[in-house]
């Protein structure tokens, strides 16, 4: 069962082929890539095994700063992310937080709606082309 807001897509690549197209369109599209967290390597320097499984950090002041304005809390789920991870059977999934699905966790209302659909569909277009 996916957690709420989560949406899962399946890519057709590998992990680290995953990330790469990532990193690349986020940084093409004028998206700031912040950071890139290898829980598999943090695992293995504690001595356990752990699958592919990789955040990246990004976003953009511009889109995402009115949402905080709108209620600083919403800072907690900012910048966005995206986990892209190996399963058991060898399969990579791209995830990330619907801003829609954000935008009601916070209450966020009418004033930022246009700024979440972008950010939406940015999110949509990025998984789409990712992982296609």
């Amino acid at each position: 069962m996916a957690a709420p807001g989560l949406t899962t897509v399946r890519s057709k690549y590998s992990a680290k082929d995953t990330l790469d197209k990532l990193e690349a369109d986020l940084k093409a599209r004028g998206i700031e890539v912040f950071a890139r967290i290898d829980h598999a390597a943090g695992a293995a320097s504690a001595g356990l095994p752990l699958r592919p499984t990789t955040v990246l950090i990004f976003g953009n002041a511009k889109a995402g700063t009115p949402l905080m304005q709108a209620d600083q809390a919403v800072g907690i789920d900012l910048p966005l992310k995206a986990l892209v991870y190996e399963d058991a059977s060898g399969a990579v999934w791209f995830s990330y937080n619907d801003p829609r699905w954000i935008a009601q966790r916070h209450g966020l209302g009418a004033s930022v709606a246009a700024n979440v659909e972008g950010l939406a569909k940015v999110l949509e277009s990025l998984a789409a082309k990712t992982t296609a």
